[in-house]
């Protein structure tokens, strides 16, 4: 049955000189408080052991505004401010429930520039918005419409480092629901075939980066000869980030057309639990591994199973998927990377990544419908938790239902004592 979701609408828009101006500087003032109430948050505990809520924090943003140094606050509008805060206060929270990382300070040159605006912030009317603080509506390009009758409850404006204008509306949706099937699968994600389907289909990895890999260094070199702080340098910098935009738009479209390919061909879709973290230390792959953007891959298949009432099952990353024998359930002791077909044993041949997939959708539907125990010669985990995880979500269930006494780890932040 299909459920009311939010989504986030993104669309890219052409500000006015003066529109551009007034952004900018929202984001300058957004970036600064948030700093600055970090900076404050951060020197309270480690000064006074002491740790400040948001109210405390809000209550210090008005008093910055009535100082003589930062009175330009009171210049954009207050909301995005505020918004800035309550994002401090939701990273804070992640790093003591162990989510995340200790927060970090937001760069003028590394960070995304964005302002976040709520109801009380902007205008919506017959299909135009206008910001507070702006005379006129956003001149926004509509490549898609927004749900029938939708009314955005929150505005993110931001702009990446292309220089390009974006708009994101979050709006209520309830997705167009798909038909049910009994079909399944298993995903094995690879860097040479992104994805191997329990099918024996191979969807090729399309390599993006490498393709632009030529173009990349060419803009890069470019952007090393220019003088620091010069206006050529600013030049060739956007240039060197609309090759990174190009790059980075290509694999979204692709990774959004191969997830929402999978959700509507599959009721249920298992896939590894990989730690992309930890393979990015091979200094050989940690190139291809990115560009193949697995972490992405599996975020769009969790929230499009969600939306469409499908079953995502994610089982442990130790399970020796590649060197379980579909055929007879014996698990070989060494398979390197270098040897993409075996023979087991009992005289079944075996194409690596195939044979990896049709195991893993086995340990996963078998791990979904009774639990941990589809082989007796699978191993254990190294952390002494079960062999097998799951994560099966659904349109009617907006949390995860594992099995008695599991727990599911997306990663493991550093810890760091702070506020």
């Amino acid at each position: 049955m299909a459920r009311q979701v939010k989504r986030a609408f993104r669309y890219r828009f052409y500000p006015t000189d003066g529109q551009a101006a007034e952004l900018s500087r929202t984001f300058g003032c957004v970036r600064l408080v948030y700093n600055k109430a970090l900076e404050e948050r951060t020197r309270a505990w480690y000064g006074e052991q002491r740790r400040v809520s948001y109210v405390e924090s809000s209550a210090m943003l008005t008093g910055w505004k009535k100082t003589e140094g930062l009175a330009f606050l009171t210049e954009v509008s207050s909301v995005p401010l505020q918004q800035a805060l309550r994002h401090l206060q939701t990273a804070f929270t992640s790093f003591f429930a162990k989510r995340a990382e200790y927060p970090r300070y937001k760069s003028r040159k590394r960070s995304r520039a964005s302002a976040e605006y709520t109801r009380s912030a902007f205008t919506w009317r017959e299909g135009e918005l206008t910001l507070a603080k702006m005379s006129g509506p956003l001149d926004i390009r509509w490549s898609r419409p927004l749900p029938g009758g939708a009314s955005p409850s929150t505005v993110t404006v931001s702009r990446d480092a292309a220089g390009r204008w974006f708009v994101s509306l979050l709006c209520e949706d309830t997705p167009a629901p798909v038909p049910a099937t009994a079909n399944t699968v298993g995903v094995d994600a690879g860097v040479t075939s992104l994805v191997t389907l329990s099918t024996g289909e191979k969807i090729a990895n399309p390599r993006y980066e490498r393709r632009d890999r030529v173009r990349l260094a060419r803009a890069q070199r470019e952007l090393s000869r220019k003088a620091k702080g010069s206006a050529n340098r600013e030049k060739a910098r956007r240039k060197v980030a609309r090759v990174h935009a190009r790059i980075a738009d290509r694999r979204r479209d692709f990774l959004h057309k191969l997830t929402t390919r999978l959700v509507r061909e599959n009721q249920t879709v298992v896939i590894e639990d990989l730690t992309v973290r930890n393979l990015l230390k091979n200094g050989r792959l940690a190139r291809a591994i990115s560009d193949a953007a697995w972490t992405e891959l599996r975020f769009m298949l969790e929230y499009k199973c969600a939306w469409y009432g499908r079953e995502l099952v994610v089982i442990d990353r130790w399970f020796p998927s590649s060197r379980l024998c579909g055929a007879c359930g014996t698990v070989r002791e060494k398979l390197p990377l270098n040897v993409r077909t075996w023979t087991c044993d009992c005289g079944a041949v075996h194409d690596r990544d195939v044979n990896a997939a049709r195991t893993i959708l086995a340990a996963g539907l078998a791990a979904a419908a009774c639990g941990d125990g589809v082989r007796p010669q699978r191993e254990s985990s190294r952390t002494g938790q079960s062999s097998m995880k799951q994560e099966p979500q659904r349109a009617t269930a907006g949390t995860p239902r594992l099995q008695a006494g599991e727990e599911v780890k997306l990663w493991s932040p550093r810890r760091r004592p702070g506020p």
